[in-house]
């Protein structure tokens, strides 16, 4: 059974950067069945999907994003990170990473999610 963690700042100035990281366990990044995803839900809105990286570094980000979004994965290590630039108080959300099952078009495990609030 996949497990999934995130970890990072909960607190990120406003303009600064966010870097989160999400560390799996009990089963291998490197199949290919596997999108290995971010999401994050602002408070009192629905889930927005970020980005997927896949274990062969194909990587897929959210238009609405895009410039501003870096995910990148270490199959080694078991993690994939996401970076955030120019962070704004709208980025504040909790941020969840996730395992997509490519074939079905579902997401099979979730983190538990970490809350990120922007503030200086």
């Amino acid at each position: 059974q996949v497990q999934l963690k995130e970890s990072g700042p909960g607190l990120v100035e406003p303009s600064h950067m966010l870097s989160l990281t999400c560390t799996v366990s009990g089963g291998s990044m490197t199949t290919n069945d596997y999108y290995w995803s971010w999401i994050r839900q602002p408070p009192g809105k629905g889930l927005e999907w970020i980005g997927y990286i896949s274990s062969s570094d194909n990587i897929a980000v959210s238009p609405s994003l895009r410039g501003r979004i870096s995910i990148s994965g270490d199959t080694s290590k078991k993690q994939f990170t996401l970076q955030l630039s120019s962070v704004a108080p709208e980025d504040a959300a909790v941020y969840y990473c996730a395992q997509w099952v490519v074939d079905s078009g579902y997401f099979r495990q979730w983190g538990q999610g970490t809350l990120v609030t922007v503030s200086s």
